[in-house]
């Protein structure tokens, strides 16, 4: 596959690139070379236009724009959502280049769809972790603000979902046409990049990996917990049924890892036989600071649930 700039068709115009350097803090020519990531959602359907026949066209916007393109398996979505995950990584121009080439392919879509010239209205849902949504309010409001003025795209963040345990992120919507929103994306990713810590939070695993399997491993991903230093000594047992526990555990004990790399959590099950007392559920405890026993625990628990509405007896 050709990389070089002549290839670069679907998107000629970058004007919005780079339209309000950040602020004198943080020099652009460090902000520049500086790795950072964004993730998105993207319905199932229109993830398969992206990912392009064999894999041809995800491969050719990785070549066009320098930057790593990662989507989440078929069937496994942000939770409370059917929409996948996008993540892209790279230094910033490289990344804000790939978000424009698959809204550009995503926009051409609705335009074969729906016949019509005009520019459409569209959205797109960023993911970001809750810790950094503060910097994009900013005081009173007064950064949304301006990003909404500048951008003249429809910013919104939505508040955080308590139904996921352990879920860390929140869904900021932008909705405009392509220009406005690639301002938009633009000065949020180069407001987050500016905080040190958020190109660092992509080597952390996803917190939300498990409900669904999603399983990145960006690279230089190293796994690592960060409340590894908390009491790891906390230890809860509870009772699946027996016929559950084959899709809390998954094919090769995949789900069950799943679950103990997203959250931190050591988790054994009892052997067949060795039941809650009076009962003929299956033990299943499990160990680590509190806040990764109850994500672990729900996310068994989420399975269950998944496992009882398909009628797995």
């Amino acid at each position: 596959m050709e990389s070089n700039e002549s290839s670069y068709v679907s998107s000629p115009e970058l004007g919005p690139k780079r339209s309000s350097p950040p602020p004198p803090k943080s020099p652009t020519s460090d902000s520049l070379e500086k790795p950072t990531y964004v993730r998105f959602l993207v319905s199932n359907a229109a993830a398969g236009s992206v990912i392009g026949k064999g894999g041809s066209t995800i491969t050719d916007f990785q070549s066009q724009s320098g930057a790593r393109i990662q989507l989440s398996r078929n069937q496994e979505f942000f939770p409370g959502t059917t929409d996948r995950i996008i993540m892209i990584s790279g230094q910033i121009d490289d990344v804000l280049r790939a978000v424009e080439l698959i809204l550009s392919k995503l926009l051409s879509e609705i335009h074969l769809e729906e016949g019509n010239d005009v520019d459409p209205k569209t959205k797109v849902r960023l993911i970001v972790p809750n810790s950094f949504c503060g910097g994009i309010i900013g005081k009173g409001g007064a950064t949304i603000k301006s990003f909404i003025e500048e951008s003249q795209a429809g910013i919104k963040i939505s508040p955080q979902d308590n139904n996921y345990y352990g879920l860390n992120d929140r869904l900021v919507t932008v909705t405009g046409t392509l220009d406005e929103q690639m301002r938009a994306v633009d000065l949020i990713l180069s407001k987050l990049s500016e905080d040190l810590h958020y190109p660092q939070s992509v080597n952390v695993p996803f917190s939300y990996a498990a409900y669904n399997g999603v399983n990145y491993g960006p690279a230089g991903a190293g796994g690592k917990f960060q409340n590894n230093k908390e009491d790891r000594s906390n230890s809860m047992t509870i009772g699946i049924a027996d016929e559950h526990i084959g899709m809390v555990v998954g094919r090769g004990g995949r789900n069950i890892m799943d679950i103990s790399q997203a959250t931190g959590a050591r988790i054994k099950i009892s052997d067949r036989g060795d039941f809650m007392s009076g009962t003929t559920d299956r033990k299943v405890t499990i160990t680590g600071s509190q806040r990764a026993i109850r994500a672990a625990e729900a996310m068994i628990l989420q399975k269950v649930a998944h496992a009882s509405e398909k009628g797995v007896n």
